[in-house]
């Protein structure tokens, strides 16, 4: 196969990402199809330190900065992400280079064989697309000579595919309500599904919960005999100042103190950035030491798009990916914290499967109009089924059929002094990003 080959061969198995809604149960998520995958190639999986990261809210932003960090302190490092901005490829990156496409057809090749019989057998139910290029990635990593990987959980945990490895280090980001047609309709059942990725053994890392979530995940901890490293306890950070461009803050963990910077903006982020640095430090534990060095430069060139990116001037065109209630809130406080403007106007696009209520409800605090479209992804909600929402809330949009003619409505109704946020969507959020640097905008 060449490239595009191996792509359409991978896109044509069962597609979670695509279909939402689909029953989080060992039927449909059936880890011994990975095991059965995995298994005639090596087990790939094993023998390669691992971190890996669920959550609800930065677990992508946690990747990024463990990995950089891991980078700066001269280790070969494998980042697997979930989803992607643009190209497939983005989600195997190995020292921040995506898998070249010579090599991604190249394994998916190899793997077909495997895959079909596997999906003839159908002993534990048929492979999906999502399964499938986790074992790529694996594979990959492996054959790249890593000597870490750092895997962010792609849904929920216990039964994600990304949890057929054990991860040295576990971190679990802020938990709230997503996917709950699936991983449940309270914190608590969230909570034990993310919490499913904690193997007996590893090291534990855990940001802020509300209470529910908390009770879970120590118990899980306890029951694994597991050390859980509790930040707000045995972490915590403090703001220093910043701007648009990115913020200071100062971490101080229980074994040293940092002064730290980052090209990201959000109060958010440094709770992020606080867990990255214990994600690192608890690595040490596993025999990988990250100098305070590198930790510090690792941090302040991280890259990851698409998260309170500043795209353009004049107008300010900022583009960020939050897709639920809890993430939305967020963004709102930190426009106002990092951003002067006269209005706001929200173009808005999601997946079926979020909270558009819960977005709704945030977004009529901070937006001055509104303009409904949708990602060109199969997942994407219709404008149509958003706009009742917004009714519900007592709001009322304008409807652009797809992303890059929602963006030049949105200037065409905004002066200089205003701002346009792209959001509800990273699938939004990276056809906003191509269109910005198709017409040369900045996208820093």
């Amino acid at each position: 196969m060449n490239y595009r080959q191996a792509e359409e061969y991978l896109l044509g198995f069962t597609d979670y990402e695509k279909s939402p809604g689909i029953a989080y149960t060992a039927a449909n998520y059936d880890l011994r199809r990975m095991e059965r995958l995995l298994a005639p190639l090596g087990d790939p999986h094993k023998g390669i330190t691992t971190v890996h990261i669920a959550g609800t809210k930065g677990k992508g932003s946690t990747a990024a900065m463990v990995t950089s960090a891991l980078i700066a302190a001269g280790y070969r490092v494998g980042l697997f992400t979930s989803p992607h901005l643009h190209s497939l490829r983005e989600r195997a990156r190995v020292n921040g280079i995506p898998v070249p496409e010579e090599d991604f057809a190249r394994i998916i090749t190899g793997l077909a064989p495997v895959v079909d019989g596997i999906n003839r057998d159908c002993e534990y139910g048929r492979l999906t697309t999502f399964e499938v290029l986790v074992a790529a990635v694996l594979l990959h990593f492996k054959r790249s000579n890593v000597d870490i990987q750092v895997l962010e959980v792609g849904l929920g945990g216990r039964l994600d595919a990304t949890n057929i490895a054990d991860g040295d280090v576990c971190a679990i980001t802020s938990i709230s309500l997503d996917h709950t047609e699936v991983l449940g309709d309270t914190i608590a059942k969230i909570a034990v599904e993310k919490a499913g990725i904690i193997k007996p053994g590893s090291v534990v890392v855990n940001a802020p919960q509300v209470t529910e979530a908390q009770a879970e995940i120590e118990q899980v901890c306890r029951r694994q005999r597991c050390r859980l490293v509790q930040l707000g306890r045995d972490i915590t950070w403090q703001g220093l100042g910043g701007d648009r461009y990115g913020q200071r803050f100062a971490v101080k963990s229980l074994r040293a103190m940092y002064e730290l910077t980052i090209p990201l903006i959000g109060d958010f982020q440094m709770e992020n950035a606080a867990t990255a640095v214990a994600v690192l430090e608890a690595l040490e534990e596993k025999g990988i030491t990250v100098p305070r060095q590198a930790i510090v430069d690792g941090l302040a060139n991280v890259e990851w798009p698409g998260r309170m990116q500043v795209l353009r001037s004049g107008p300010l065109i900022v583009a960020d990916g939050a897709h639920n209630g809890y993430s939305m809130r967020l963004l709102g406080q930190a426009l106002r914290k990092y951003f002067r403007y006269r209005r706001c106007i929200c173009v808005l696009g999601t997946s079926k499967d979020k909270d558009i209520s819960g977005m709704a409800a945030e977004i009529s605090v901070f937006a001055d109009e509104i303009i409904l479209t949708s990602s060109s992804h199969p997942r994407a909600a219709s404008t149509d089924s958003i706009t009742d929402v917004l009714s519900g809330h007592g709001m009322s949009a304008t409807v652009a059929g797809n992303v890059a003619e929602a963006l030049a409505l949105a200037l065409k109704k905004s002066t200089e002094e205003d701002l346009v946020l792209m959001t509800g969507s990273l699938f939004v959020v990276g056809e906003a990003i191509t269109y910005a640097r198709e017409h040369g905008w900045e996208t820093g």
